[in-house]
């Protein structure tokens, strides 16, 4: 029995959110005493996005919002870290209780609605750390600025964390902001594409180095959304996609008594929605910009299906709540190709 199946009833003994905050506590103090190994030499590298990436698993961003574990979490094997979404504001997120775990699905239901101190906040952070390995810095807009206005939430985060990130995502997809997922419309996206990727030529001249841009979408997306979200991308040459956030359907958890709570489904249930996203856009962009899976990942197996379905990285997070840091090892081994 794994060192995390002996905690895990304990953890799963307190409140999801609770249980959530205690654990990054834990890392972050575990790191700050020098009780946490080193983290282990898995995989192979591999460029993607023109960064090199010691292997192809990553911690998805939701987890370490605000960048408080980021030394603890590098421990555990991750190629890749990304942090956040983090908006120019602070702000609380939506009313508690807000996270909800679904153990007979390997399942979490979240309506957090960025919930997180600010890039300022975050900013300072990223100072202190000692971590020097990749790192995505996940940006959304306040929950109170309107949808006409979202480029400029956008833009302040993007100035913000050029210096700071290796890579910058644009978190247009969560289910918990109203009106968030407006922004994957064609004129919509068309015009805060085209405003980032000028400001991100701007950047590079002032900083002196290119951060990429990668874009996460919803897995609610039919066939057309996602023909035209493959022709933005090309077209204002964004770096990389994330596929996908959590998913506003309830398939596969009917039964739960908590499938009625509002917000978004992660985990097991999603993988095979997540999946088929994947393969349409790995049709529709023919190779001409990577995809990084998220979504089920709940097993080695899983990881490697996604690569097969046309992902160049995998990122994970519900399946580290129900599996522990195991699974990091497993997935790596199993996308190590």
């Amino acid at each position: 029995m794994s060192p995390y199946a002996l905690v895990r009833p304990l953890l799963f003994s307190l409140d999801a959110e609770n249980a959530h905050e205690l654990t990054l506590r834990l890392l972050a103090i575990g790191d700050s005493l020098g009780v946490l190994p080193s983290p282990p030499a898995l995989g192979k590298p591999i460029e993607v996005m023109g960064l090199e990436f010691p292997n192809r698993v990553g911690l998805a961003a939701g987890l370490d919002k605000n960048g408080t574990a980021i030394d603890g979490l590098s421990r555990l094997g991750f190629g890749f870290l990304e942090v956040g979404t983090v908006t120019p504001r602070p702000q609380p997120g939506n009313p508690k209780p807000r996270l909800f775990r679904l153990p007979e699905h390997e399942a979490i239901i979240n309506r957090m609605g960025f919930n997180n101190a600010g890039i300022d906040a975050l900013r300072e952070r990223l100072a202190l750390v000692r971590y020097r390995g990749i790192l995505g810095i996940n940006i959304g807009k306040n929950f109170d600025t309107p949808i006409e206005q979202a480029v400029d939430d956008y833009l302040v985060c993007l100035d913000k964390a050029y210096a700071l990130a290796s890579y910058i995502t644009v978190n247009i997809s969560s289910p918990n902001t109203k009106n968030l997922r407006q922004l994957q419309g064609a004129s919509e996206l068309d015009a805060l594409l085209g405003a980032l990727k000028a400001r991100q030529a701007a950047l590079a001249d002032t900083h002196g180095k290119y951060v990429p841009l990668a874009l996460k979408i919803a897995p609610d997306l039919d066939s057309g959304q996602i023909a035209d979200i493959a022709d933005a991308l090309r077209r204002h040459r964004i770096e990389a996609v994330i596929a996908t956030n959590t998913t506003l359907g309830r398939d596969g958890v009917e039964s739960s008594p908590l499938a009625a709570e509002a917000g978004g489904l992660s985990g097991s249930p999603l993988f095979e929605k997540s999946t088929a996203v994947i393969r349409s856009l790995a049709q529709a962009l023919a190779g001409e910009l990577p995809i990084i899976a998220a979504g089920g990942i709940t097993s080695g197996k899983r990881a490697r299906a996604k690569l097969d379905a046309g992902a160049a990285l995998v990122q994970i997070y519900s399946g580290l709540i129900y599996r522990g840091p195991q699974l990091v090892a497993e997935c790596i081994e199993a996308t190590t190709i």
